[in-house]
């Protein structure tokens, strides 16, 4: 059986309707058994986590029948498009483990092919310079069920056409004055072969190829060729370019005599996750409007930001191998993101005590100048990961949820008179609670039972059902703990047309200096730990100093958000 490259398992690969048309032309022979894939981003925003789906499907299928992927950017809209974008997409991909070798295109290196096919088209009669504005062409164009109307500039001979069109290239006209249209049919009942328009004007500049082009091509022209160019096989989009697939098929078509190969576009269900908003334009919109800390902000579902969040490459494979692939639109709920993060985290983060509120604890029976040390395991279910030590002394820190002075019923933690295992360490009894002028508690004061420390004989004698973390006061380091919850507080926010941003959550991030083993002072950027009794952290990729890191929470333990959901 084969290992699930997503899980490291040796659970099958799941099956899905593109493996199925991939293993009939396999039989068939159709591309003699070449599978070539493609992940065509454009270069106007950062990845989110939608496009980790189509990532790992292009990339994963080519992997699995030796194939290729290529990664190309669509680049064809110089005025939305950075080079800062084109960097962080090859980041992303990298990151999530895959390698286009090199398969690394652009749009823009067809510009030249994607021009003199444009001439090709005119010359067959094919294509036609129109002048209308883009107000003018819209109203001609119909409705789904009303026919649109023909151009008066449809009729236009061919070497006019041709002359308009070298004319268009060479700069002679402003924005908007024209536009290369294919020329298919106004009747027709998909509005996408309503002669679309295949060229526009744009004196812009372009982030590779600077001023030499001041006419652009358009996606669904570019799209197709690019595919044919780089001999991809297998074409997949997410299910709204389904209707766009005759034009596709159109316009190869019509190039067959010059571009031989045309590729089979295939559509799937594009991801939809609660709790987010997938729209480039609304994330520029969170961005813009300083409602996040950039695109990288951990609350923003963005590659760049779930991985500062503290998302592994790992779980957002197992999370695209879990959800499958479908042809039928669905929503995914988010704590299916987050259980792949726990279930990959729980396996191989190192545990770490810390306190994130302290209380005070003074330990009376303890000898004043005594200290011992406690040994704690780096992973309970894993001894060859070793252990580590946690100080004791005298005077303590604990959690302040982990004290109740009046507790309620099933309160099992530390309250007056009741006893609680100091975990790896003794059995304390609260004995005297400290308060200050405004009636706050800020001092526990406890005795423990000197038979009783963990891993000894006889510890285990006296049952006890509280267990609470701590940390020496004399060794605890305080560190900067950001903890980060679910950006948006309703499960749909931008559902029905409804602003979004009225949904945004005002607890998504809260900053706070938490007490932390000493141990944690030596993290590097980007090592993950479970905190004990918390949940799981990384230590921040950005804002991370030497000897001085900043935490951020990636997930709590368990699903806080069960009720609401």
């Amino acid at each position: 059986m084969k290992e699930n490259p997503a899980t490291g398992s040796n659970a099958p690969t799941a099956s899905n309707f593109i493996r199925s048309i991939i293993e009939e032309d396999n039989q068939s022979g159709k591309w003699n058994g070449r599978v070539e894939t493609r992940f065509p981003p454009e270069p106007n925003g950062y990845l989110h986590i939608g496009h980790a789906k189509s990532i790992c499907l292009n990339f994963g299928l080519a992997r699995d029948y030796n194939g290729i992927c290529h990664l190309r950017f669509d680049d064809t809209n110089p005025e939305k498009e950075e080079q800062e974008y084109v960097d962080s997409i090859l980041e992303s991909v990298r990151w999530l483990g895959f390698d286009w070798g090199e398969h690394l295109h652009y749009a823009s290196d067809y510009f030249d092919k994607l021009y003199e096919f444009a001439e090709y088209l005119i010359k067959q009669g094919k294509a036609y310079v129109d002048s209308l504005t883009a107000e003018e062409i819209r109203a001609l164009r119909g409705t789904l069920i009303e026919a649109g109307e023909n151009s008066p500039y449809r009729e236009r001979s061919i070497d006019e056409n041709l002359d308009l069109f070298r004319r268009m290239k060479s700069g002679e006209f402003p924005d908007g004055a024209h536009v290369l249209r294919a020329k298919i049919d106004m009747t027709s009942p998909n509005i996408n072969l309503r002669d679309p328009v295949i060229y526009r004007i744009r004196h812009a500049y372009h982030h590779r190829t600077g001023n030499k082009w001041c006419i652009y091509p358009m996606y669904d022209y570019t799209h197709c060729i690019s595919d044919a160019l780089e001999k991809i096989t297998h074409s997949l989009c997410t299910l709204e370019f389904e209707d766009h697939r005759p034009l596709y098929d159109w316009t190869l078509n019509q190039l067959a005599d010059i571009v031989r190969c045309h590729p089979q576009q295939i559509e799937f269900a594009r991801l939809n996750l609660t709790y987010t908003v997938m729209s480039k334009r609304k994330l520029n919109e969170l961005v813009e409007g300083d409602f996040v800390d950039g695109w990288d902000d951990p609350r923003m579902n963005t590659l760049a930001g779930v991985r500062r969040r503290g998302y592994t490459p790992e779980s957002i494979r197992l999370f695209a191998e879990r959800i499958g692939v479908s042809k039928a639109d669905s929503w995914i709920d988010m704590n299916v993101l987050e259980d792949c993060l726990r279930e990959d985290l729980n396996e191989r983060a190192h545990r770490r005590v810390a306190v994130l509120e302290p209380l005070k604890v003074v330990i009376d029976n303890y000898p004043e100048n005594r200290e011992e040390d406690c040994l704690a395991p780096n992973h309970p279910q894993k001894p060859e990961l070793g252990n580590r030590i946690l100080p004791l002394s005298k005077v303590l820190y604990i959690e302040r949820s982990d004290f109740m002075e009046t507790p309620s019923k099933g309160y099992f933690r530390l309250s007056p008179g009741a006893e609680v295992r100091l975990r790896y360490a003794y059995i304390v009894k609260c004995v005297e609670v400290v308060k200050d002028a405004n009636g706050e508690v800020v001092e526990i004061h406890c005795t423990y039972d000197p038979g009783s420390k963990s891993g000894t004989a006889g510890a285990d004698k006296r049952k006890i059902k509280g267990n609470i973390h701590w940390l020496s006061a004399n060794y605890a380091h305080q560190a900067e703990v950001r903890l980060y919850d679910r950006l948006f507080s309703h499960a749909h926010p931008d559902a029905g047309g409804q602003d979004y941003k009225a949904s945004l959550n005002p607890h998504s991030k809260k900053i706070i200096t938490a007490h932390v083993e000493p141990s944690l002072t030596r993290a590097q950027p980007e090592d993950r730990f479970q905190f004990e009794r918390h949940g799981y952290f990384i230590v921040d990729l950005k804002d991370t100093k030497s000897g001085k890191p900043v935490f951020n929470r990636a997930v709590t333990l368990r699903d806080s958000w069960g009720k609401t959901l």
